[in-house]
């Protein structure tokens, strides 16, 4: 589509430096929200709330979502010329069904908060009620988000989608920021816990609608659609696009419902929405930004790929995308494990977010991160599904982990109660990629498993070492310096992390994969492009 074409790395790096903004600015609203309302009732109802508006944000508006995919899968394979009549369509079909499913979530949100959270005391009940009724019109614009990022990437442009959620992120800040000042010191009474709540849910709401409104503009400057009625589905590339989005939606769909279940159980616990909520977002930030440099430039590659006579160059690029998400969420995942306590005071321990909330979010940290290769591993097998025209085999496996993720969230929230939900979620997603590799190395004719296997045993081996090398540093340093100055306890996190990221890439060049050059020629090359 566009003429001048990006290298890889480039793409990656752009990609990496807008959605870092994003998530730093996604950082300072989660402080934002922790020093305001601490792990309390207007968190926890907004996490309830939030669970039908951040379906529609994740599954339809995420970068590298369904509807980012399936368009990027199509469009990169068109002209010009061809691409805003199919997007305007796309786009009307799309929003005259979310509308109607805005106007039903209006109307039965009530219904919609017992079904989720049935466990929820009635004043938080009733504050999740009023913010899901808020933010429901989120549903339509998150579809919008959606394809403006599928529309944006397929032309060339990954700047502007890479770093929109900053937005949204702003919008709630100010939001939270307006109310601190007006109430001061009352912001934590309980008798402006429904204001809180209507705070978060417009404030997001209007975040959701600036992040839409930054993308459209730059899509209406690029030719590529307008804001114009099309029912046209005989429009060259419209059916494709359907013909991956609907399946390609159900399947990520599926995976949601999982969340969900999560939830339903969460909400018999106290604050467990919250403090889910807080432990989530660490894992997510680097998580997020990771993903991204490394699912939207391999897409576009895996799309090209997919047929038979490119397997043999398929089957690399897989490996590529596996190994680069081991050398990236591996040494994350020791050191948010051997650091979680001191990460979360960090972040967090400030205004109403205690000692208390810092005992209970950190082994909520522990459980997430110890999820983080298996997440993003699943997620870069799927995009080769998609390249290869196949929604299908996704969305079956996510219909049975679905079943599967009930059934262990009831046995092991007994055990290990809130950690428990999680610790299901992370089985569903080693199960899940273990079913999608060997699927594909059923159609592939044969996939190089051992090779791979080994490479990814050295990391982890790699990984573990690394992680008690991180905790027997920062042990040190707290029995030597302790203090609760703010300063110092970053610099022994960071000497900490430095050490432990350190051993881990000793041990990893020792493995001479050819994964770990590209990646620090990326660095590198990013390196001398900033001097």
């Amino acid at each position: 589509m566009s003429q001048k074409k990006r290298s890889l790395a480039n793409i990656a790096g752009i990609v990496a430096v807008a959605t870092l903004i994003s998530k730093l600015f996604g950082l300072f609203r989660e402080q934002a929200i922790a020093a305001a309302f601490g792990v309390g009732a207007v968190v926890d109802a907004y996490g309830y709330a939030y669970i039908i508006p951040g379906f529609f944000l994740i599954l339809l508006g995420g970068i590298n979502g369904p509807f980012d995919s399936a368009l990027v899968s199509v469009l990169s394979k068109r002209k010009k010329e061809e691409i805003a009549p199919l997007v305007e369509s796309i786009t009307t079909i799309v929003s005259s069904i979310l509308l109607i499913i805005s106007i039903i979530v209006v109307f039965f949100a009530p219904i919609f908060i017992d079904l989720l959270a049935p466990g929820l005391e009635p004043n938080i009940r009733l504050i999740a009620i009023e913010e899901l009724q808020i933010m429901s019109p989120l549903a339509v614009f998150a579809g919008l988000i959606g394809i403006g990022f599928g529309t944006l990437n397929a032309s060339d442009q990954y700047w502007l989608p890479s770093i929109s959620p900053l937005f949204s992120s702003v919008a709630l800040i100010a939001g939270v920021g307006i109310l601190a000042l007006v109430l001061g010191g009352e912001i934590q009474n309980s008798e402006y816990m429904r204001l809180g709540g209507w705070v978060l849910a417009g404030g997001t709401l209007f975040g959701g609608i600036l992040q839409w409104l930054v993308q459209f503009f730059a899509q209406l400057k690029s030719g590529l659609g307008k804001i114009k009625p099309r029912f046209d589905v005989n429009i060259p590339g419209v059916k494709d696009v359907l013909k991956l989005m609907i399946p390609a939606t159900l399947s990520s769909g599926m995976l949601h419902i999982n969340v969900y279940t999560d939830m339903f159980f969460a909400s018999y616990i106290e604050k467990a929405a919250a403090a889910m909520r807080y432990s989530n977002f660490i894992v997510l930030t680097p998580l997020g930004i990771i993903s991204n440099t490394i699912l939207v430039p391999f897409l576009p590659i895996f799309s090209k790929l997919a047929a038979p006579e490119n397997w043999g160059d398929l089957k690399i690029r897989i490996r590529q995308g596996l190994l680069l998400t081991a050398l990236t969420m591996l040494p994350l995942t020791s050191i948010f494990i051997a650091l979680a306590k001191p990460i979360v005071k960090v972040i967090y321990k400030r205004g109403a977010f205690d000692n208390n909330a810092v005992e209970f979010v950190t082994p909520l940290l522990i459980a997430y991160a110890s999820g983080m290769f298996f997440y993003l591993g699943r997620d870069v097998l799927v995009r080769v599904f998609y390249a290869l025209d196949d929604a299908q085999t996704p969305f079956r496996i996510s219909i049975g982990n679905i079943f599967l993720n009930a059934i262990l969230d009831y046995l092991f929230v007994t055990k290990f109660q809130a950690p428990g939900l999680v610790f299901a979620t992370i089985s569903v997603n080693i199960i899940s990629m273990i079913l999608l590799i060997w699927v594909l190395n059923n159609r592939l004719n044969g996939l190089p498993l051992g090779e791979w296997g080994i490479a990814l045993f050295g990391l982890i081996v790699a990984s573990i070492i690394s992680g008690f090398a991180c905790w027997g540093t920062n042990l040190g340093l707290e029995t030597i310096l302790p203090s609760n100055n703010l300063i110092l306890q970053i610099i022994e996190l960071g000497l900490a992390t430095i050490i432990g990221i350190g051993i881990f890439g000793l041990i990893a060049f020792q493995l001479k994969l050819p994964e770990l050059d590209l990646l620090i020629t990326r660095i590198k090359q990013k390196l001398g492009k900033s001097k």
